[in-house]
């Protein structure tokens, strides 16, 4: 069942939003070649925690982290850890936070130090493939309408969308329904409504779709080794524009 919120629950998500958005900034300003993804994960969980919120994705099915930090061929999930980022590297940084009971989740992937131009186009595609899908995220569209629109985008400039892994309804929960892929034919799933509350997610790949876990159960890489991007909001279908809610100030 797909929950529609109200006013006031779209206020609570908004400033669930804003911290996660915040989160992400202090996590950008520290991204540096020699800073572990550790250290990241401390910066994320003191931001959020200062803010009267708790990190969402902690404990979450078992997961051991406050934050997913994914470098490189690591699509998603990567688990902060010791080893220090080096100069040329990429890194998707997904943070969910829970504030009064709802949820924000967004995600970005972001460069270390200089980085090669291609993977500086695979970051920026990524990122507009997300826009390109929110054109359809309006009353009177159907949910893979979305889908359909980052699909065609990230296919047209030579990438492939992972269709392992898609987004997501959210609110009190951080997984609700529906699932939003990124990838299908236009015209298909539920008409969108004003009041619901979608994470879209494009995760982009260079080379094949195909993706594996590794064996700490939660790492997904691209199954050919190349790098992968990733870009995240929570947002909310209104009756006019519709409105990202993990939007900073």
């Amino acid at each position: 069942m797909i929950i529609i919120k109200s006013k006031k629950e779209l206020e609570l998500m908004q400033e669930a939003g804003r911290i996660v958005a915040g989160a992400l900034e202090v996590v950008k300003k520290a991204i540096a070649p020699g800073v572990t993804t550790a250290e990241l994960d401390e910066i994320a969980k003191d931001y959020i925690l200062s803010k009267g919120a708790t990190p969402a994705f902690k404990g979450y099915q078992g997961y051991p982290a406050n934050i997913c930090a994914s470098i490189n061929n690591q699509v998603v999930h990567g688990i902060p850890g010791p080893t220090p980022l080096k100069e040329g590297d990429i890194v998707s940084i997904d943070i969910g936070a829970f504030y009064m009971g709802y949820c924000g989740d967004a995600a970005r992937t972001y460069p270390v130090g200089k980085v090669s131009p291609e993977a500086l186009d695979l970051i920026k595609v990524t990122k507009e493939a997300f826009f390109r899908g929110l054109e359809f995220a309006r009353e009177g569209y159907r949910l893979s309408d979305i889908s359909h629109a980052i699909q065609v985008y990230v296919e047209q400039r030579g990438y492939s969308v992972v269709k392992a892994l898609v987004g997501h309804g959210i609110g009190q929960e951080m997984h609700e329904e529906p699932q939003v892929p990124n990838f299908g034919p236009p015209g298909r799933g539920p008409r969108l409504r004003e009041g619901m509350t979608l994470a879209i997610e494009p995760m982009v790949n260079q080379g094949s779709d195909q993706v594996r876990v590794l064996d700490d159960g939660w790492t997904v890489v691209t199954q050919d080794g190349s790098l992968s991007a990733h870009y995240e909001h929570t947002i909310a279908i209104t009756e006019d524009q519709p409105l990202i809610l993990t939007q900073g100030e």
